[in-house]
């Protein structure tokens, strides 16, 4: 490990490029685009030549290949990963007063499909070192009015199923996956998307496969359930004006399906370079000598985690965050409050100190670039100027994680 001292004459030279030279985005889409654009342009024209823009050929193409890159039966393309998750919950028939439990460290629509159905979300908390829902807890969290459980496979880390499903096998609970942030993520052998009686994805740009706009996925075995979705995507309609049940317009575009179908084919080498750059964090970490004050991500045994975000813990996260921001380092955060917390949940009547972890979470978790096309110069930098401020007079001084 590198001492202060060493650390500080590294970092004089690591740093001030990062303020005056190494500005980058979070996130680098362009760089993404441009090394496949010649494959992009192509299949897109080929759909405008063709003329075909919702559901179609491109999109059943795109099904198979999910539905097999999962190690499932069938995929139902729909119109985002919001999307997908209503559909799971209403083609499992969840209604007003019912109940289903998740996590309230999670994206807003998470807890906002169970509410759009009137159904209730009822929170569990978080293991503090996945920062996914604590599968010990679920059981404390059920009454005769569950429905479902939707446990989030978060930043790319899948959620720890084994207690999840036990306790789902107890209580005949179906569990919808939100596998959102996690398509390529395994665990114990299995693909995440295979694990629950169905799992939704998001290819919103942002994603490890991601659209050039919004876009989703449910993956299932279950062909009643690949069925009812099919008919829920498009109005309720198996026929055209043939309106079954009630549904949504929820389907996905041509255009989005073919880019999809490019990325696809790119999608392991661009993972296997997220998990090189989050090697590389944490050996750049041991070299400047924070780790006292920076947690890297857990990545437990048997997990495959493909790093949609790669999510330090940080003391003084909002003074770093300011510090990073000077030096021309981009971050983000991965929530800034837990949803029970949120104004759109507070009928549910939590409080906080409900859920302490996820709160806790809120309050010091920072998410570093961690793009397939990030550089280890820009890596460097990154690493550097999080030295910079934990060995200055400003930083932490004497306090640790």
């Amino acid at each position: 490990m590198a001492t202060i001292s060493s650390v500080r004459s590294v970092q004089v030279v690591a740093a001030e490029p990062a303020r005056s030279r190494m500005h980058f985005p979070f996130l680098d889409l362009c760089a993404q685009f441009g090394n496949i654009r010649g494959e992009i342009m192509a299949a897109v024209t080929e759909v405008l030549e063709g003329q075909h823009f919702i559901l179609g050929p491109e999109v059943e193409k795109l099904e198979k290949e999910i539905a097999q890159s999962v190690a499932c039966e069938f995929a139902i393309g729909c119109a985002s990963g919001s999307d997908a998750l209503l559909l799971a919950l209403m083609a499992l028939g969840v209604d007003a007063g019912d109940e289903v439990i998740t996590t309230p460290y999670t994206f807003g629509a998470t807890g906002g499909s169970i509410a759009r159905l009137k159904a209730r979300p009822v929170f569990v908390d978080i293991d503090p070192q996945t920062y996914n829902m604590d599968g010990r807890k679920v059981a404390e969290a059920i009454t005769r009015r569950t429905r479902a459980i939707i446990p989030v496979h978060l930043f790319g880390l899948c959620a720890e199923m084994k207690p999840i499903l036990e306790i789902a096998r107890t209580h005949n609970l179906p569990i919808i996956e939100d596998a959102a942030q996690a398509i390529g993520a395994w665990r114990e052998g299995r693909p995440v998307g295979s694990l629950g009686n169905m799992a939704c994805f998001s290819f919103f740009p942002s994603k490890n496969l991601g659209a050039a706009g919004d876009g989703g996925m449910v993956t299932t075995n279950d062909p009643d359930l690949a069925d009812r979705l099919r008919i829920l995507r498009a109005h309720g309609c198996r026929h055209k004006y043939q309106y079954e049940i009630v549904g949504m317009n929820s389907r996905l575009d041509a255009l989005q399906a073919t880019i999809l179908r490019v990325k696809l084919r790119h999608l392991q080498a661009w993972t296997e370079a997220r998990q090189r750059n989050a090697m590389n964090y944490r050996k750049l970490f041991s070299e400047f000598g924070v780790q006292k004050w920076v947690e890297s991500p857990a990545e437990p045994e048997n997990c495959v985690h493909v790093y949609n975000q790669f999510v330090i813990r940080a003391v003084k996260r909002n003074a770093l965050r300011e510090h990073l921001r000077s030096s021309g380092i981009p971050t983000e955060i991965y929530y800034p409050s837990p949803l029970h917390l949120e104004r759109a949940y507070t009928y549910l009547g939590y409080k906080p100190g409900n859920f302490p972890h996820a709160e806790q979470a809120c309050k010091q978790t920072l998410a570093l670039p961690i793009f397939a096309e990030l550089t280890a110069a820009q890596q460097r930098a990154v690493a550097g100027a999080i030295a910079e401020f934990y060995h200055s007079d400003t930083g932490c001084g004497t306090e640790g994680m």
